[in-house]
């Protein structure tokens, strides 16, 4: 498919499930059998709730998702409603999620169906659990505050700066790999890595580069993108490798959303651009 270039998050291990608490009691913690038909295709898959798409994410990482009102946002919600759709399914996010929680949370069943959070394909992330097709191609970026003296990773790869990441993502393996003399600062979001960046705390953030752009334009404007890394991974949804025939159904709603122009739609929406 042709995909629009943007950075995502890649996982770096196992992560801690005390987020596992964060569901909506009305989700329980039976499967029930449904039979998913789009335009495409006809499979059988279960789902947490019958009727019902039930997806997990951090919900902090804009334009692709956020929780503003009480309400899930972004590009990635909007994809979501649009695979419910197809599926003749109604959509229902969690509550906001740790990141690093996700992956063992669809791992582990019962909780959420898909875990869509602008997920980088990664083979240690396959070995725990199965990926959707590519939807969006992805690279990281660094920012900085606008007036600093050091906006190049020569600059802040040195032992007194400090670079703040989110935890379990392919910005925390980037800084870790390549400005190692610095101090790579784990965060639970990209929101507390900018607002430490913005109040002086951090010299640095490094993180998917369309997400660090939208907080430096809108949230944090004192803060400026110095370094696009063009890393090429690819956006996937995570799905339990025990439910393959959800796996096919979204592959089935992606394919017909490129094919019909609703993907197109979504990436004007939410990019300005469609290719």
């Amino acid at each position: 498919m042709s995909n629009h270039t943007f950075t995502r998050r890649g996982f770096l291990g196992a992560a801690s499930a005390s987020a596992l608490s964060l569901v909506l009691s009305a989700c329980g913690g039976s499967q029930s059998q449904t039979t998913g038909t789009n335009a495409a295709a006809t499979a059988d898959y279960t789902l947490v709730k019958e009727g019902t798409l039930t997806v997990a994410s951090d919900l902090d990482f804009p334009p692709l998702d956020s929780f503003e009102g009480g309400e899930a946002k972004g590009f990635d919600v909007d994809l979501s409603k649009a695979i419910g759709k197809k599926l003749g399914l109604e959509v229902e996010y969690l509550p906001p999620t740790n990141f690093d929680a996700i992956i063992p949370m669809i791992k582990q069943g019962g909780k959420a169906d898909i875990g869509n959070s602008a997920f980088s394909i990664t083979e240690e992330r396959k070995a725990e659990i199965d990926f959707t097709d590519a939807y969006l191609d992805s690279n990281l970026g660094i920012a900085v505050k606008s007036d600093s003296d050091a906006k190049t990773e020569e600059a802040l790869n040195v032992a007194d700066k400090k670079i703040a990441v989110q935890s379990g993502t392919t910005g925390e393996a980037y800084a870790k790999e390549n400005m190692g003399s610095a101090t790579i600062v784990p965060l639970t979001t990209v929101t507390e890595c900018m607002a430490g960046l913005s109040t002086g705390h951090y010299d640095a953030v490094c993180a998917d580069l369309p997400v660090i752009g939208n907080m430096c334009t809108v949230s944090f404007t004192d803060c400026e993108v110095a370094k696009e890394i063009p890393t090429g991974e690819q956006y996937g949804i995570v799905v339990s490798k025990d439910n393959p025939g959800l796996t096919a159904a979204i592959n089935a709603a992606l394919a017909e959303m490129e094919s019909d122009g609703t993907m197109a739609e979504l990436k004007e929406k939410w990019f300005g651009a469609t290719a």
